[in-house]
C-alpha cells in the first residue's frame, strides 16, 4: 500500500515500524547509547528505536530534543526514519543537523497514520522539494507469529 506524504527531512529508508502510543521527547526520553526508551512515564518504556521506522503522532517538547536525535543518528542508535501525524520542527532540525554534520540521513515525513502497526515494514522516500511517499507492507498476525 502506498500513501502520499509531505517530506520535512529528505532521504530514503526502510525498516520495521515502531508505533508509539504517545509522543516521545528525545530529551530525557531516549538512552543515546542504546536507543532504548527510558522515560518511565511513557507507555512504550524499554522499546528500542534504533534501526526502526519510528511512528508517532508528534514529538514532545524540549528544543534540546533536536541535538539528542542528531546524536542518536550519528551513533546508529536512532531511528532510520520518522513518520509523524503532524509536523515537528524540533525533530526536523535534529534530522537536518545529522545530515549536514555527519552526512547520515533520517528522513522525516508527515502523513495519515491510520493502519500502521508495530512490525509492519515501511519504506520512506522523501525528497528535498517536499514530496514524499510511504510504502506500507502490513504484517498480519500469522506472519508475525511465524517470524517471531
Amino acid at each position: 500500500m502506498r500513501r502520499a506524504a509531505r517530506a520535512y527531512a529528505a532521504g530514503e529508508a526502510e525498516g520495521t515500524a515502531l508505533v508509539l502510543a504517545e509522543p516521545l521527547s528525545f530529551w530525557g526520553g531516549i538512552d543515546v547509547g542504546t536507543g532504548r526508551i527510558i522515560d518511565h512515564s511513557h507507555p512504550d518504556l524499554d522499546e528500542i528505536v534504533a534501526g526502526r521506522v519510528l511512528v508517532m503522532r508528534s514529538g514532545r517538547g524540549s528544543s534540546s530534543a533536536s541535538s539528542v536525535l542528531a546524536e542518536t543518528i550519528r551513533r546508529g542508535t536512532g531511528p532510520v526514519a520518522i513518520v509523524l501525524g503532524v509536523a515537528d520542527p524540533i525533530l526536523t532540525v535534529g534530522a537536518l543537523v545529522a545530515d549536514r554534520l555527519y552526512r547520515i540521513r533520517c528522513p522525516i515525513i508527515v502523513c495519515p497514520l491510520d493502519g500502521i502497526r508495530t512490525g509492519d515494514v515501511l519504506r520512506v522516500s522523501a525528497n528535498a522539494s517536499g514530496a514524499a511517499e510511504l510504502q506500507l507492507e502490513p504484517q498480519n498476525e500469522e506472519h508475525r507469529t511465524k517470524n517471531a
